[in-house]
């Protein structure tokens, strides 16, 4: 019972809690643009025949992002995504890559 206590009176666990609301709420709008991007990439190619390499770019960056949210709010990662972090370039890193240990 002690333990609990102390757990529950732990100011790290708080401010953890507090940072997985923020990035709940960023991984929310992060699915919204990252719907528009899908809808508006899709639209490209069906009227152009052809994908827009920016929005490539974008879709890759958000999906990253979100990924690295939900590594975040699993308690699978210590790794705080952006704004706290540098912004993902590229695929997403493995779970080793996005540890604790992780200097980015």
């Amino acid at each position: 019972m002690n333990e609990i206590k102390d757990n529950l009176t732990e100011q790290k666990t708080w401010v953890r809690g507090l940072y997985m609301l923020m990035f709940a709420i960023f991984y929310g709008i992060a699915k919204v643009v990252l719907s528009a991007v899908i809808i508006f990439q899709f639209l490209l190619v069906l009227f152009t025949a052809e994908t827009n390499t920016r929005l490539l770019k974008l879709g890759q960056s958000l999906s990253t992002y979100s990924y690295q949210i939900m590594m975040f709010l699993t308690f699978n990662s210590e790794y705080q995504p952006y704004p706290f972090g540098a912004w993902p370039k590229g695929e997403p890193r493995t779970k080793e890559a996005t540890s604790i240990e992780q200097d980015d």
